[in-house]
C-alpha cells in the first residue's frame, strides 16, 4: 500500500488504554505514562516529518477484548476522515487483546494508508517485517488470553465437583462467608414461600405479581472491592424461574449440566423442590393449559384483584351432584375477608363478563383503536426497558473483562476466587443479553396493525361459541396477559397479548 514519503508529514494520533479505574484519580496516571513516551518516540522521529497530534484518545478503564471504547471509536472516526496518518501506541495490546478485533482494525489502517507503530517492541506496519513480528506478538496476547480463561474454567469445574461454592452472584437465602455459604434464615423462609406460592398458584407470572405486592425484592449484595449495591429488582418471571430450578436450595451446587453434592445446608425440602420441577415441566410442555383449566377455571393465573393488588386464585365448592366455582382474591384468604371489597366471585359470572367485554371491543372501531394504542405502548415500554437493561450489562461486562486482565497479574491470595467470580458474572451477563436480544426479536414480531386488532377480535365474536372448552382456554390464552378486576366499581381492565392478537388475525385469515 501507499505510504507517506520521509519529507512528507507525518499525523501521529497515540492511543492509551487501561483495564481499569483503578489509578486514574492520580495525577499521573498509567494513560499519562503512555502517552510520554509515545511523544517521545514521535520526537526522535521528527526529521522524518512526524508530528504528534493534539487530540487525546484515551480509554481509561476498558477492557482490550473488544472494540466497544469511546476513545476507540474516535480514532477509527478521524482515521476514516483523513485526519491520521499513524497510530503509535505504548505497547501492542493496549489497542487490542483480540486477533480477530486486531484483523479489522488492521483492515481500516490499511484502507487509509495509515502506519501502526509500538515504542516498547520497536516495530512499524509500514514494512513487511513490522507487520509479521505484529502479528505474531498479537497471537501470543490472544492465547495468553485464552489460557488464562481455560485454567479459570478448570479451577471452577474442579471446585464445584468437590461441592465448594466457587463464586459468583449471591443466591436469596445464603450469605457468602470466608467462600462458604451460610444460610440467612429470613431469606431462607422467603425462598420456601416461592416454591410454596408456585405450587398454589402454578403460574411463574402470578408469583412475581404476587413477590412485588408484598414488597419482596431480589438478592442485594454490596460488592467488596467498590462496594456498589447490586440485586434488590422487583420480580419478573425469569428472576422466579431461576429460583425454582436452582438445586442450591437441596444442598447441591451445579456446573454446567453436572450437579453435586454441595456442602452448604439445604433450605427447601427435596420432595417439595421436585413436585416444583414436575410441575415447570408440565407447564413447559403445555404452556400451563392443562392445570389452569384442570376445574375449567379460563382466569387462572390471569385475573388479580385490583383492589388489594393480588392474585385471584381459582377454588369451587361441591354441594350435592353440582360444583361452584370462584375466584378468590389470595389477600383476602389470609387477613380476612372484611379486607377486600369482593373476596370472591363466582367463576362463571365474571368468565361470561368478560367474553363479552372483548366481543364489545370488536364491535366498536373506536374501542379497537383504543386496544391497539394500549397494546403497542406496553410494547414500547418494555423495549425501553431492555435497552436500558442491555447498557448496564455492556458496561458491566467491560468492567469485569478489565478485573480479570488486572487479576492475571495479580499475586494475591483471592485472585481464583476473584476470578471465578468475574467469569460467572460475564457468563450470566453473556446469557442475559441472549435473552434480551431473542426478546427483542419477539418484541418486534409482536407489532400489530389496525386490521390485525379489528380481525383478531371479530374472529373471537364470531368462533367463540362454537369452540370447546380447551378452544376457548387457547383463544384466551392468546388474546390475554392479564385482568384486574375492580371489585368496588365492578370494571374489568384487560391486558392483551401482541403476539396472541397477531396469531389469532394470522389464522382468522387463513
Amino acid at each position: 500500500m501507499t505510504r507517506k514519503t520521509p519529507t512528507a508529514s507525518v499525523r501521529c494520533a497515540i492511543y492509551t488504554r487501561k483495564s481499569t479505574e483503578e489509578g486514574l484519580e492520580q495525577e499521573f496516571n498509567s494513560l499519562d505514562a503512555q502517552r510520554e513516551s509515545a511523544e517521545a518516540y514521535i520526537a526522535s522521529q521528527r526529521s522524518e516529518g512526524w508530528k504528534c497530534l493534539p487530540d487525546a484518545y484515551d480509554d481509561g478503564g476498558f477492557t482490550g477484548g473488544n472494540m466497544d471504547r469511546p476513545a476507540l471509536k474516535r480514532l477509527i472516526a478521524d482515521i476514516e476522515a483523513g485526519r491520521i496518518d499513524a497510530v503509535v501506541v505504548y505497547k501492542v495490546d493496549r489497542l487490542s487483546r483480540s486477533l480477530l478485533d486486531f484483523a479489522k482494525m488492521m483492515e481500516v489502517f490499511d484502507r487509509h494508508s495509515v502506519s501502526f507503530v509500538s515504542v516498547t517492541q520497536q516495530f512499524n506496519t509500514a514494512t513487511s517485517m513490522g507487520r509479521l513480528i505484529l502479528n505474531v506478538l498479537l497471537s501470543f496476547a490472544q492465547f495468553e488470553r485464552e489460557m488464562i480463561s481455560e485454567r479459570t474454567r478448570d479451577k471452577i469445574a474442579a471446585t464445584r465437583r468437590k461441592g465448594k461454592w466457587a463464586g459468583g452472584m449471591p443466591v436469596l437465602g445464603y450469605d457468602v462467608v470466608d467462600t462458604k455459604l451460610v444460610v440467612v434464615e429470613s431469606e431462607a423462609e422467603r425462598v420456601r414461600q416461592i416454591f410454596a406460592l408456585y405450587l398454589e398458584l402454578g403460574s411463574l407470572i402470578a408469583v412475581a405479581a404476587e413477590l412485588n405486592r408484598r414488597g419482596w425484592r431480589t438478592k442485594q449484595w454490596t460488592t467488596k472491592k467498590t462496594g456498589d449495591v447490586r440485586g434488590g429488582r422487583t420480580w419478573d418471571k425469569n428472576a422466579v424461574h431461576q429460583v425454582l430450578t436452582n438445586p442450591v436450595y437441596v444442598g447441591k451446587v451445579r456446573y454446567k449440566d453436572e450437579v453435586h453434592k454441595g456442602e452448604h445446608a439445604a433450605i427447601v425440602e427435596p420432595g417439595v423442590f421436585e413436585r416444583v420441577q414436575k410441575l415447570l415441566a408440565q407447564n413447559g410442555r403445555t404452556s400451563g393449559r392443562g392445570v389452569r383449566n384442570k376445574h375449567g377455571a379460563l382466569l387462572r393465573g390471569k385475573l388479580r384483584c385490583a383492589a388489594c393488588n393480588c392474585a385471584m386464585g381459582h377454588s369451587f365448592t361441591v354441594r350435592g351432584p353440582r360444583r361452584y366455582r370462584y375466584y378468590i382474591c389470595v389477600e383476602a384468604q389470609k387477613r380476612g375477608w372484611d379486607t377486600c371489597p369482593a373476596p370472591s366471585i363466582p367463576a362463571g359470572e365474571i368468565e361470561r363478563f368478560l367474553v363479552e367485554q372483548i366481543k364489545c371491543i370488536g364491535r366498536d372501531p373506536g374501542l379497537v383503536t383504543e386496544t391497539l394504542r394500549a397494546v403497542r405502548s406496553e410494547v414500547e415500554t418494555r423495549v425501553a426497558q431492555l435497552e436500558q437493561e442491555r447498557v448496564k450489562l455492556r458496561r458491566q461486562m467491560g468492567r469485569d473483562h478489565g478485573e480479570l486482565t488486572r487479576l492475571a497479574k495479580s499475586r494475591c491470595k483471592e485472585r481464583t476466587a476473584r476470578m471465578a467470580d468475574a467469569n460467572e458474572r460475564i457468563g450470566a451477563a453473556e446469557r442475559r443479553l441472549s435473552e434480551i436480544r431473542n426478546e427483542l426479536v419477539g418484541l418486534q414480531r409482536e407489532v400489530v396493525s389496525d386490521d390485525e386488532v379489528a380481525a383478531a377480535l371479530a374472529a373471537f365474536d364470531g368462533v367463540w361459541d362454537a369452540l370447546k372448552p380447551r378452544e376457548q382456554e387457547r383463544v384466551l390464552d392468546l388474546l390475554i396477559e392479564s385482568v384486574g378486576f375492580d371489585g368496588a366499581a365492578g370494571d374489568l381492565a384487560i391486558t392483551f397479548r401482541p403476539a396472541g392478537i397477531k396469531t389469532l388475525a394470522e389464522e382468522a385469515a387463513r
